[in-house]
Formats: structure tokens, sequence, C-alpha cells
């Protein structure tokens, strides 16, 4: 009788050493192509590039004017007969007004105050209030002048009622032109400018109450 022998199980075929010692190989990751900038994010980009070149001329021409003002405030002052020289300040609204220009259409009085909204200063500038529009009929434009911030004089302004606009000179520099200032202060005096910014007038130091009919006075006799 033959013997029974059982069938060899079969066995898995054997990996190769020099194939299962190899790395796993990985398929290199596709690059991210670039994103687009977005139409809005280009616009936006744009416009504050174009905010920034503004803001650096508007810089630049601040500067400028300080520069030739400064030189201006070196010169000697302006004497009866002399024009009124071209600067640009601000306004008590924070505008910029060229004083060159201020008398091409009409005459102008400047008044000087030391300090806005003190007593003595306070009279002065009234008494120009209360008769501005002899000053206007005559065809004469009135500005106070002192060396206060734009916001300081807007507020005095308001609160008394002031018709007239006034002119912040805090560097002194037309102050100085027309000889009122005084080191850190300004001289009370006034000034009168024919049409086309001829000086014909000037009193300083003034008393505050006399400023204005001394001022009106003088225009008066010029047509009589």
């Amino acid at each position: 009788m033959a013997s029974y022998e059982p069938e060899a199980e079969p066995q898995a075929p054997r990996r190769s050493s020099r194939i299962s010692g190899q790395g796993k190989v990985e398929t290199p990751a596709l690059a991210k192509k670039p994103r687009k900038p977005s139409k809005a994010g280009t616009k936006r980009a744009a416009e504050e590039a174009s905010n920034d070149e503004k803001n650096k001329k508007a810089k630049a021409d601040e500067d400028e004017a300080v520069k030739e003002n400064d030189e201006m405030a070196d010169t000697a002052p302006i004497d009866i007969g002399d024009i009124l020289p071209s600067m640009t300040l601000k306004d008590e609204k924070g505008e910029d007004i060229d004083t060159g220009s201020i008398a091409a259409e009409k005459g102008v009085v400047l008044f000087l105050v030391p300090k806005a909204d003190t007593p003595g200063c306070t009279t002065q500038a009234c008494g120009f209030r209360d008769i501005w529009q002899e000053f206007a009929s005559l065809d004469y434009n009135v500005y106070g002048v002192s060396a206060d911030s734009s916001t300081a004089q807007s507020k005095w302004q308001t609160k008394k009622q002031l018709p007239y606009p006034l002119i912040s000179d805090p560097k002194r520099s037309l102050i100085g032109v027309l000889g009122a200032g005084d080191g850190n202060k300004t001289k009370r005096s006034h000034f009168v400018f024919e049409k086309g910014g001829k000086l014909l007038d000037k009193k300083m130091p003034v008393k505050p109450a006399d400023s204005p009919r001394l001022a009106l006075e003088f225009i008066k006799g010029l047509s009589e």
C-alpha cells in the first residue's frame, strides 16, 4: 500500500532584495501657478500709488512755500509806496491764500493783532466789524492778521461774528515783512494798500479802538 504524502503549500514569490531595498518613488507635485492679482487689487494699488504721489507733491509745494516765505521774511520791511509781497499763507478755514493777489481787484486794509480772542485784539477786530460795510462801499476789503492757528482764528471769527477773512501767519512771515514782528510778538498795527497792492498808509503802534476809525478816515480822505 502506497504511503500518502501531503502536497507542499505553494510559497509566495520572493521579492528581489534589490527591489525591496529601493525607496518608494514619489510623484513630484505639480508647481502651483502664481495667482493673478484681481482687478480690484490692481486698481487699489494704482490708487494708493497715485495718492502717495499727490501727497509727496503737496508736501514739496508746501515746503517750497515755507522756504519762500522765510526768505521773504529776511528782507527789509516794506515802506510807503512799496508793493504788498506775494506769499502763501492759510486763512481761518485752513485754505491757501496768496497775499500778493488779495489787492488785485480792490484796495485792502490789513490789521494786525498780537493774539486772537484777547481783550484788546477783540476791541480792534470788532471795531473793524462794526464799520466793515463802510470799507466795502469804498471798494476796500478788510483782513485780520495774527500768528494764531487757523483753528483758533476760526473759533474767534465765529464767536465774535467777524465778517472778513483772517490770515494765519504762525512764522510771522508777512508780519515781519510789514515791520510788525517783534521777536515772538506782533505789534498792533494796520496797513492800507490801494488796488494793485501799493502801500499808502500804516499805523504802528496803534490803539485798539483807534485803528478802525483811523484806517477809514484815511481812505475817505483819498477822495477829497
